[in-house]
């Protein structure tokens, strides 16, 4: 059953969430224009789709669940591989973290996002699993292969 989200709750849902739909839209897409135009549409829907939320969890969830649909769909679709693709940088960080959010973002996507989910937004395998719709076995061994890939990368930097 679809909710109508009123204007206090679309601004608290925006304002505390919205920095988490932008990372994940950015770790999808790589480029900062792409994310921007994916969270206002994951926003868009919480107005005009929501569904009836049992609890912050959930709304979180959601949020971030139809960001991965999205982000999928922007990947796949004709016009992004018609594109020249312009250089983005994330902002500046440690040269340390950088580093390490450099080695992240060049991991494979089935790798990625896990490992985005887990060590900077905080998620549980569980979580993850259903944010991603995989199995928590899955999750498991993406987050395995994942920190295996970045080790190797990261000793090998130095």
């Amino acid at each position: 059953m679809r909710q109508t989200v009123s204007a206090d709750e679309f601004e608290t849902a925006y304002d505390t969430y919205s920095a988490a739909v932008y990372r994940l839209a950015l770790v999808y897409l790589g480029q900062r224009a792409d994310a921007e135009d994916v969270t206002q549409e994951v926003f868009v829907r919480l107005l005009c789709r929501a569904p009836a939320f049992t609890g912050e969890g959930h709304k979180k969830r959601w949020l971030l669940r139809v960001t991965a649909n999205l982000c999928r769909d922007q990947l796949r679709g004709l016009w992004r591989k018609q594109v020249a693709v312009l250089e983005d940088t994330l902002p500046a960080a440690p040269a340390e973290e950088r580093e390490a959010l450099d080695a992240v973002m060049a991991l494979p996507e089935q790798y990625k996002l896990p490992i985005h989910l887990y060590y900077y937004e905080g998620y549980s395998v569980a979580e993850i699993a259903e944010v991603l719709k995989l199995g928590q076995s899955a999750v498991k061994m993406r987050l395995k292969r994942g920190r295996e890939l970045l080790k190797i990368e990261l000793e090998g930097s130095h």
